[in-house]
């Protein structure tokens, strides 16, 4: 059992924590920025219907939405050492942040794949085969026309499962990460106030996602203001 709940631990928590939440967005920026390479690659893999890797990217989507986080975490944390090794290559010194943006990346880009491929594929193909009138390759309507249109259109999806992300973050600490999540492990342990650690830790994350929420709509609003309003016809 823990000690008697005492509601201004929770405001000592905070600040403490917070000296922490820097490792978390270090973490989340640098999988989703991984991720979105990953994912529009394995997008247009897929769409494109490249013999033999589609129909790895299909297994590697399936597999990936079939297990649980904290099992691809683990994974990737013992696993990629053990196949490493087969090489010559030792990486189990390697701290173990760069495990979990490994495994966070391979997750985001997963999912950022089919966002991506759902995306494209709400483009209009009247504006391919007008590219393509004009001269452009499949290449060049794909990169210039349709890209950039399926972008804005995917970014609603993306920008929510950033969120989602960052949350999920919150299982790194079981591979050793001492992340904010990990120092409230130890705060826990060290003073037996587990309540308070979690209220504050809520506090802080709730915050951040409150942030990212209103930053995702004023760059959603901004990137999406040279679109014409749809005027209702009476």
């Amino acid at each position: 059992m823990g000690k008697a709940f005492d509601w201004h631990l929770i405001f000592d928590f905070i600040p403490t924590l917070l000296e922490y939440l820097m490792i978390t967005l270090q973490v989340l920026f640098y999988a989703t920025v991984i991720g979105l390479v990953l994912g529009l690659i394995l997008a247009v893999v897929r769409l494109f219907r490249v013999p033999v890797l589609s129909q790895l990217v299909i297994v590697f989507l399936s597999f990936i939405r079939g297990t649980p986080m904290l099992i691809q975490l683990f994974l990737v944390f013992y696993g990629l050492p053990a196949l490493l090794l087969v090489f010559g290559v030792d990486i189990s010194r390697m701290a173990p942040a760069y495990f979990v943006i490994v495994t966070y990346a391979l997750r985001d880009g997963a999912i950022f794949s089919e966002i991506f491929r759902s995306a494209i594929k709400g483009v209009d193909y009247g504006q391919t085969e007008a590219a393509m009138s004009v001269g452009m390759s499949p290449m060049q309507s794909f990169f210039r026309i349709v890209l950039p249109q399926s972008a804005s259109i995917a970014f609603p999806n993306v920008a929510n499962s950033v969120i989602s992300s960052l949350k999920d973050t919150s299982l790194a600490f079981t591979i050793g990460l001492m992340d904010m999540m990990g120092r409230g492990e130890a705060l826990i342990a060290a003073t037996a106030h587990a309540l308070e650690v979690y209220i504050a830790m809520s506090i802080i994350y709730y915050a951040v996602v409150l942030i990212l929420e209103q930053a995702a709509k004023v760059f959603e609003k901004r990137a999406n203001r040279h679109k014409a309003p749809v005027m209702a016809l009476d």
